[in-house]
């Protein structure tokens, strides 16, 4: 079946995770721009779970661009990133509001290894579907992703450590990924370029 529907639906339901994380920031108690430091870390565990959710909007779109249809399979293995997405609100209000505590730490590593691992699953699901198709001619080795699981689980393992490693291996990810994946882009630009 064609990929129209998904697409538009997990763009909702980005939107909407979104939404809610932004709702979950707090106004400072204050009126001068000092005062805006009480709200630091509400401030930047906003803008890491953003720049995740982004990272994700970014190459779902990619992938879906050259994906040409998915199956039974396929929709429930979106729903499954979705759900490990869905509870980055949560995740995230954790962390801010325990002030980077090692357990909130540590859980939202792992929420952010189980949307990184259902991602990869979905990308598998849509390779299974046409083995010789775009998307598995784009994606061959996946080092960016191998990379990211590695320092997810490094990042959940220095949790027990030292919290600011473990954010420090998070904030690694994101910024690996914050270079759109030029596999998807040229394969993008490949089929465009022939449909025109």
């Amino acid at each position: 079946m064609k990929t129209g529907r998904l697409e538009a639906f997990s763009d909702g339901v980005l939107a909407i995770i979104i939404t809610i994380m932004v709702l979950e920031l707090r106004a400072p108690e204050g009126h001068e721009l000092i005062d805006l430091l009480g709200s630091a870390n509400s401030l930047l565990t906003y803008l890491l779970s953003f720049v995740f959710i982004g990272i994700y909007w970014n190459n779902h779109h990619h992938m879906f661009q050259i994906a040409e249809k998915v199956d039974g399979a396929g929709l429930w293995a979106n729903l499954a990133l979705l759900f490990w997405l869905s509870l980055l609100p949560f995740t995230t209000a954790w962390v801010e509001e325990s002030h980077f505590a090692q357990t909130p730490v540590i859980v939202y590593g792992v929420n952010l290894l189980m949307a990184g691992l259902g991602y990869f699953i979905l990308q598998k699901v849509l390779m299974r579907i046409d083995p010789q198709g775009r998307l598995a001619r784009a994606v061959g080795i996946d080092v960016k992703g191998t990379t990211s699981v590695v320092l997810y689980v490094a990042g959940i393992v220095c949790g027990f450590v030292n919290v600011w490693l473990a954010m420090g291996c998070y904030i690694a990810v994101a910024l690996i990924w914050l270079i759109p994946d030029r596999r998807m882009e040229r394969a993008v630009i490949d089929a465009e370029s022939r449909e025109a």
